[in-house]
């Protein structure tokens, strides 16, 4: 069953747009409250290490600590404190009263000692800076009578409960005095008799009163009643040993308050006197909290705006790329025909119109490159006569040394001819010799045609490489009388000059081969505007008009039958040829009056 475009298109975009929506809904909402999470934790616990190193180097520095403290908390949002071994602020000291306990023989073991009373465990900040309960906190007045609550720990005193002598008014940490009920519980109902209570009562009178007045660098901590509780809970938790096993590494622990998710992180720390303590640090995940909660609320509207998106979207699919791609599909069935009579209007300077335009562009190629496809055709059924062409001249100019050299073998064998058995020497050398040439003119040929082959330039002077491979070849200019005239203007050109002088050989070679005797050879060099031509023409001989253009080919000697007696191999040209195209210059080769020119450009240095 066909299914339309648009269909396919509509379907296309809804599937994508719900799947991405959803893709963002699901990341948004749940995948990164998780990431925003174990990234925050791993923030905290890095910046704590931070912080633990600076708080080694600081150990009995007050205010540098509580500095550390502060900077911790507005860097990462993050509160931070210090505890002791018992679980008291470590660098708090402005919070407290302290209390001599009377000498009297009931208490004899601590009469006269001085106990040092934390209030930030026992009075909330507010009481003391909003005047909350001025009347109360107005008792707390040095010679006051107090009574102390404390619990007894190995050979320390923790205090958790402060009342005035002889009244009502008390204050107390809650979080130990639940857990001193419970242990009273369970000593009451196991019926330990014998097992004394862990907290003592003391008299005692007010010594010193120190209550923070909201400026203190310590102040922030006591404001945060949430920070504190968690304060409290580690510490009645660490007395009474329900987290003794887990503090010796690093903690983090969750709990929830008035459904905001909250991170605590204990780090135990042992300071330069080696005393152990805990860095307490907690922060909050309402952000992130929030935030999700947010996007829950703005997806509600979004859903409704996408599936307004997705009929909008699926229209202009339909009215804007559905109709140009079928009137495309119909012109290109036409042009798979080779019809290349109807094109494809174009609506759109977009993606689509370039579309129209590349395929008007591909159907007038097509149309124009019909004929020349032809010719390629043509000419690689040319190509395929050449190799055939090739390997018959290879093998002709091989069979005729070959007959030869066995020739002479066959008479050396049969002892005729005894007497001139170093004349057949001296043929089947000159044989090897002419065989070892094609071979060479062959490997040259074909590593000039390999296309890999690079030709590297130089400057010369063309005038005196010329005079010097006339020079060179003046014995064979003598042994056939040929006279030689040189026109040679002084001129330095870029080239490589070792093919320049393979080419003007084999032009050189190529007229005393094929001109009379006593004929002229004419070479010249004429210095033009941005080019040099070198001319090298020949007296007495021509060469068919239409023949003219194979002169180049492969063991093209003249004639079909491909004579040996003017000697050579039929390679010279052709690799001459290779030479001149791969330095990218005019050459060519033409009949004059009486003789033949070959003619090549080299350009000027």
């Amino acid at each position: 069953m066909k299914i339309s475009i648009v269909i396919k298109l509509f379907t296309l975009t809804t599937m994508l747009c719900l799947f991405i929506l959803a893709t963002i809904y699901i990341g948004q909402t749940i995948f990164f409250k998780q990431y925003y999470e174990n990234r925050k934790v791993n923030e905290i616990q890095t910046n704590i290490q931070i912080f633990k190193n600076e708080y080694v180097k600081d150990t009995g520095n007050l205010l540098a600590i509580q500095k550390l403290e502060q900077d911790f908390y507005r860097q990462n949002n993050t509160w931070i404190t210090t505890l002791d071994s018992q679980g008291n602020l470590r660098n708090a000291n402005d919070f407290y009263v302290e209390v001599k306990i009377d000498s009297t023989k009931a208490n004899n073991a601590y009469a006269g000692k001085t106990i040092m009373v934390p209030l930030y465990q026992m009075i909330n900040i507010n009481e003391v800076l909003n005047k909350t309960n001025g009347q109360m906190i107005a008792m707390l007045i040095p010679n006051a009578r107090v009574l102390i609550s404390l619990y007894k720990r190995d050979s320390q005193l923790i205090p958790y409960r402060l009342q005035m002598e002889k009244s009502n008014v008390f204050w107390v940490n809650e979080k130990m005095t639940k857990k001193l009920d419970e242990l009273t519980l369970d000593i009451k109902n196991y019926k330990k008799v014998n097992v004394d209570f862990p907290g003592i009562t003391l008299n005692g009178a007010i010594t010193k009163v120190q209550l923070p007045n909201g400026n203190e660098s310590s102040s922030y901590i006591y404001t945060n009643s949430l920070f504190l509780d968690r304060i409290k809970d580690f510490q009645a938790n660490l007395l009474f040993n329900e987290s003794k096993t887990n503090l010796d590494s690093p903690q983090i622990l969750d709990f929830t308050q008035n459904d905001v998710k909250y991170k605590l992180f204990i780090d135990p720390i042992n300071d330069q006197t080696g005393i152990t303590g805990y860095i307490f640090s907690m922060t909050s995940l309402q952000p992130v909290d929030e935030a999700v909660q947010m996007l829950k609320d703005y997806y509600v509207y979004m859903i409704a705006l996408v599936v307004i998106l997705i009929i909008l979207a699926a229209l202009y699919y339909s009215r804007k790329i559905a109709r140009p791609l079928l009137k495309m599909n119909e012109t290109t069935k036409r042009i798979a025909k080779l019809d290349f009579s109807e094109t494809i209007p174009i609506r759109s300077n977009d993606e689509i119109g370039e579309l129209s335009r590349n395929i008007n562009s591909l159907s007038l190629t097509l149309h124009s490159y019909i004929g020349k496809l032809q010719q390629d055709i043509e000419k690689e059924k040319q190509l395929e006569r050449t190799r055939k062409e090739f390997i018959s001249g290879v093998s002709h100019e091989l069979k005729t040394p070959l007959s030869v050299m066995k020739s002479c073998i066959s008479i050396l064998q049969d002892g005729v001819a005894v007497q001139k058995t170093d004349h057949y020497f001296e043929a089947m050398n000159k044989e090897v010799d002419k065989m070892n040439i094609l071979i060479v003119d062959m490997l040259e040929l074909a590593k000039f045609e390999s296309g890999t082959y690079k030709m590297e330039m130089d400057a010369f002077c063309i005038d005196k490489l010329i005079e010097e491979i006339c020079e060179k070849l003046s014995l064979a200019f003598n042994s056939k009388r040929l006279h030689v005239h040189r026109e040679l203007d002084s001129v330095e050109v870029i080239a490589n000059q070792l093919r320049i002088e393979q080419v003007i050989t084999n032009f050189l070679t190529n007229a005393i081969r094929y001109s009379p005797e006593d004929e002229h050879i004419y070479v010249t060099v004429h210095e033009e505007l941005k080019n040099v031509k070198v001319c090298i023409e020949n007296k007495g001989a021509h060469i068919l008009e239409d023949q003219l253009a194979k002169v180049w080919d492969r063991f093209y000697r003249g004639d079909s039958a491909r004579h040996r007696s003017q000697g050579g191999t039929g390679l010279g040209l052709a690799i001459s040829k290779n030479i001149l195209e791969l330095h990218g210059v005019e050459f060519g080769a033409a009949n004059t009056g009486d003789g033949v020119l070959f003619y090549f450009y080299l350009n000027k240095a």
